[in-house]
């Protein structure tokens, strides 16, 4: 019997295996296809992703330096509000499949038993543990193991095999790329689709990341929405990659079951403003590595308010952020000319916006 069994091998589930392999216990495992694809994430991502990189990867992982976004209320061509840093990068575009590849290495080198192509068809709970039902190439076979870390995405199966609650919301989104480099050193964000944004993101020699991601009862079309966006910016034509899914917004009450619990996109631990979650999903897996002992189902409940207390404010203030993002035209320019310019703000913490580095930045205009 293994003490954990990952279900789900993304940025949460492989710091979480490796963590816990770290800290002695028996790790397993399952990516039911090749890790880091199909991608279904972007690239942009906080300078804090790499305290969870080992060192010598971020040469490889790196693709250009983000030092600020403009935001704008129209088209490509439109006038547009300029955030920035002034004497460093805000955010890093990066390789986002090699960024999977390499935490799942790191898991496996730090002693967790790390499978790709394995599908976990069926979770069980039992008096002491659970069962997992894993298919792949080789056969069917049953894994037993102390408890199961549900890091499966937005429709995680382990999430319906608890029985536990979804999250709040998701959005559609939709990606691709443009294969032409790019180093501009700023992102553009637009404002322009019902219930969230769209985005023009420049990788160096990657090429550009375009991306689109709206509430599905209200946006209508969401592919059509893309095509009309990347056809804005005279792209359609070099379009390539292109990939879609969900984006869960919005922690459900409880995370955690008997002998299991959830991790990432399966758990909603997303950032509402932006939707990306791989600094909120790894930060849950540090706690949870923390805090779970699998000999023990009552320490889930410590997870539970360890992860809640840890990223719980920033999630409440990125749902007040986003509700911005459908106001009228006019109260979004105004708010964009009162705060543009230099600004001291924490791409994935919205409470940073109370900083002194804030406040600084505000001062010195």
């Amino acid at each position: 019997m293994y003490d954990f069994a990952v279900v789900g091998v993304g940025p949460p589930g492989a710091r979480f295996a490796r963590r816990a392999a770290e800290r002695g216990h028996d790790v397993v495992a399952f990516e039911r296809g090749e890790i880091g694809r199909p991608l279904a994430c972007s690239g942009h991502v906080s300078l804090d992703v790499w305290a969870y990189v080992p060192e010598e990867a971020r040469e490889r992982l790196h693709e250009n330096d983000v030092y600020g976004a403009r935001f704008h209320t129209g088209g490509s061509d439109s006038g547009a509000h300029e955030f920035y840093y002034t004497d460093r990068p805000v955010s890093n575009a990066i390789d986002r499949v090699e960024l999977d590849k390499t935490l799942a290495r790191a898991a496996a080198d730090a002693g967790a038993d790390v499978r790709d192509g394995h599908t976990v068809t069926g979770v069980r709970e039992t008096s002491d543990g659970v069962e997992l039902d894993v298919r792949s190439a080789d056969g069917d076979e049953t894994i037993a193991a102390r408890m199961v870390a549900g890091c499966d995405g937005p429709r995680s199966r382990v999430r319906d095999q608890l029985a536990l609650p979804e999250p709040e919301e998701f959005l559609h989104g939709v990606l691709a790329f443009d294969p032409e480099p790019d180093h501009d050193d700023y992102v553009d964000v637009h404002l322009t689709v019902p219930g969230f944004f769209a985005w023009r993101i420049p990788r160096g020699e990657a090429g550009v990341e375009y991306g689109l991601a709206a509430t599905p009862t209200e946006s209508g079309d969401v592919a059509t929405r893309f095509d009309e966006f990347v056809a804005d910016y005279g792209v359609a034509g070099r379009i390539e990659r292109r990939c879609s899914g969900l984006i869960p917004i919005g922690p459900p009450e409880t995370v955690t079951a008997t002998r299991g619990f959830l991790l990432g996109d399966a758990a909603g631990m997303t950032k509402p403003f932006t939707g990306g979650g791989i600094l909120y999903g790894m930060t849950a897996a540090d706690i949870a590595a923390e805090a779970i002992d699998p000999d023990d189902p009552g320490t889930l409940a410590a997870f539970e308010d360890a992860w809640r207390d840890e990223l719980g404010r920033d999630i409440a203030l990125g749902k007040l952020v986003r509700k911005g993002y459908d106001a009228p035209e006019i109260v979004q320019t105004v708010g964009m000319r009162l705060f543009s310019g230099e600004i001291g703000v924490h791409m994935d913490r919205p409470s940073t916006l109370f900083s002194r580095e804030q406040l600084g930045a505000l001062f010195r205009r």
